[in-house]
């Protein structure tokens, strides 16, 4: 069996806000730390039959930012729920409503 590390580091402001968010995994080809303006972390806990998230974001992490990787999670979510169940119907429920989302948004940066 192999394992693997991700390592996500966090620095803070004197306020304790995200000012540089970077993370590395063991087995990526990537040479050097990469960076990161937000991060969702979630992990499954079966015991409570709850989610466990860390949700964080810089304080250089624009709102249009926000909601492009709010889009992709969304979006990404519905593949992933896809291959783990094989439900086109709700995997495409899941995406439909990240673009109404995304839709959304951009209507209402157009209106102010």
């Amino acid at each position: 069996m192999t394992e693997s590390n991700i390592t996500i580091n966090v620095q803070l402001d004197d306020d304790k806000v995200p000012q540089e968010i970077s993370w590395s995994a063991s087995g990526s080809s990537a040479s050097s730390s990469q960076k990161a303006k937000a991060m969702c972390v979630a992990f499954w806990d079966a015991a409570d039959k709850s989610a466990m998230r860390i949700d964080l974001w810089t304080k250089d992490m624009m709102i249009d930012e926000m909601a492009d990787f709010y889009y992709q999670l969304f979006t990404t979510m519905g593949d992933t729920f896809q291959r783990a169940t094989n439900d086109s119907d709700l995997s495409n429920d899941i995406k439909s409503f990240a673009k109404e989302f995304h839709k959304k948004f951009v209507e209402k940066e157009k209106a102010k």
